[in-house]
């Protein structure tokens, strides 16, 4: 059995957080892609988890921040990851699945504490990190914000979110159902509704989530 297993959702990703770990952290991890979006991010972490069997599991990689809520090219670990994009109706007439009573699994009958709605803790114990690293609500969803827009139809519905990424959410569902607690660390490269890649600070993001893997798993600081 793996101590840790640490998912990141794309090669480019991979290529920096993965050496950063292994030297940080040695043998005690293993380093997987859990692939990009929510419905392979979601198959994947299950799949892992099944050949993995791991204490705990860490989804690493960048999200973007919603603006002035995080700094850029810093990284954070998150308490809560919510769902955006299952319901019915789009933008500013969209409504979640749960707000609609369709929970996403209603539980299994001997444990209804296994329900699922559109909210999930990524917190699997005390962290030994700053306040300055935790960020709280995390949203995720089945493409980034394109603009303004997209940002304020968010945000309607998840005033609290901090930031939004692609495959926190499905990562959370697979550990949930899998019984295997979860932290999520995401480096901030950019403005959510940004889609100037140019201006991206992915390199920094990455670095940043992988010092905090580090500091999270109890390696280098």
């Amino acid at each position: 059995m793996q101590q840790h297993l640490i998912l990141v959702p794309t090669e480019l990703e991979r290529g920096i957080i993965e050496p950063m770990v292994a030297a940080g952290c040695g043998s005690s991890v293993s380093v997987e892609l859990c692939g990009f979006g929510p419905v392979v991010a979601a198959a994947r972490t299950a799949r892992l988890i099944a050949e993995h069997r791991p204490a705990a599991v860490l989804l690493v990689g960048i999200a973007g921040r919603f603006a002035g809520r995080l700094a850029i090219g810093q990284a954070y670990a998150f308490e809560r990851v919510a769902c955006h994009g299952v319901g019915a109706g789009s933008a500013l007439e969209f409504a979640p699945a749960e707000a609609m009573g369709w929970p996403q699994w209603p539980g299994d009958e001997v444990d209804p504490t296994t329900r699922i709605g559109d909210l999930l803790s990524c917190t699997s114990r005390q962290l030994p990190i700053t306040a300055a690293a935790r960020a709280g609500l995390l949203l995720s969803a089945c493409s980034a914000s394109a603009g303004d827009g997209d940002v304020r139809s968010r945000l309607r519905l998840h005033p609290e979110a901090a930031a939004e990424d692609m495959e926190g959410f499905a990562v959370a569902v697979a550990c949930s159902l899998g019984g295997v607690p979860l932290d999520i660390v995401r480096g901030i490269s950019n403005t959510a509704g940004d889609r100037d890649t140019a201006g991206w600070k992915t390199d920094t993001a990455c670095r940043a989530a992988a010092e905090l893997t580090i500091m999270l798993l109890g390696g280098r600081s």
